[in-house]
Order: C-alpha cells, then sequence, then structure tokens
C-alpha cells in the first residue's frame, strides 16, 4: 500500500481519496476507520440535546428499554436502540461487554477476571463494567490474549 499525504492550505477539511485496483476488505475497513474520525453522538439532558463526540463516551447502556451515553462526568439519553448504537459505532473501539452494555475500549483502565469466566473493566472515570460470559472472548481477542 502506498501513501500519499499532500498539505493544501486551501482546503476548509481533510480530504482523503482513495485510489484502489478493486474494493476489497482492506479497502473496506480503511473506509470504516476513516469514518470513525468524525462520528459525533446526540444525547438529551436536562431538557437540551447535546453534540457528544464518541471520544468521550466511556460506555453506553440500556436500562428500562432506554439507551444512556455515560461521559465522565454527565449522563446522557440517546434516541436510539443499543444495536443500532452497535452499527454506528462500527470501526470505532467500541465494544459489546454484555446484552445491555458497549464499553468505549479506549477508556477501560484495567481488566481482571470476575466470577464464572465473566471479566471486570475498569474505566477511567473510575466505574466498574462486567463482561458476561458471551462477551468475554471478543475483549480477550481484542487484547491479543
Amino acid at each position: 500500500m502506498n501513501v500519499t499525504i499532500t498539505e493544501n492550505p486551501a482546503l476548509d477539511d481533510v480530504e482523503v481519496a482513495i485510489a484502489c485496483p478493486r474494493i476489497d476488505e482492506r479497502v473496506q475497513r480503511i473506509v470504516s476507520a476513516l469514518g470513525a474520525f468524525d462520528r459525533v453522538l446526540v444525547g438529551e439532558r436536562d431538557g437540551a440535546t447535546y453534540r457528544l463526540d464518541v471520544d468521550d463516551v466511556c460506555y453506553a447502556e440500556t436500562v428500562d428499554g432506554k439507551t444512556f451515553l455515560y461521559t465522565a462526568d454527565a449522563v446522557y439519553q440517546a434516541p436510539f436502540k443499543l444495536y443500532e448504537l452497535e452499527e454506528r459505532l462500527a470501526g470505532t473501539e467500541f465494544v459489546r461487554a454484555s446484552k445491555q452494555m458497549l464499553v468505549n475500549f479506549d477508556h477501560v483502565a484495567s481488566i481482571r477476571p470476575a466470577l464464572n469466566a465473566r471479566l471486570q473493566l475498569v474505566l477511567d472515570n473510575g466505574e466498574a463494567a462486567i463482561v458476561s460470559r458471551q462477551y468475554a472472548p471478543a475483549i480477550k481477542r481484542k487484547l491479543g490474549l
């Protein structure tokens, strides 16, 4: 793969062009990864709607049929289901931890084993999240184990 970077002060934003002999899985992964840079989520709190940078969200959780986004200092209600959020966050560092939770792996400070083949993720905001047995293998793969 050849990478060429050209600096152009006349541009207002970053422009990425991909030239390839055919669109294959590698090209699709590159496009997905590039899409992760400009991802913004919408959340509501105290009657106001906020734009949240994906990188600021520590985890997302569904409680009583409602989806919430947790940042280091606030909680926002999201206007979509958890599976829809998971689709929107494809190509980012978010991983499924349980049927009710997605965790931003960039905010994981430590991982320790828990009972019944589960894992406990300690986030950089001090909160702990339990990874169910079903999703523990995916977390271990993400770690390269």
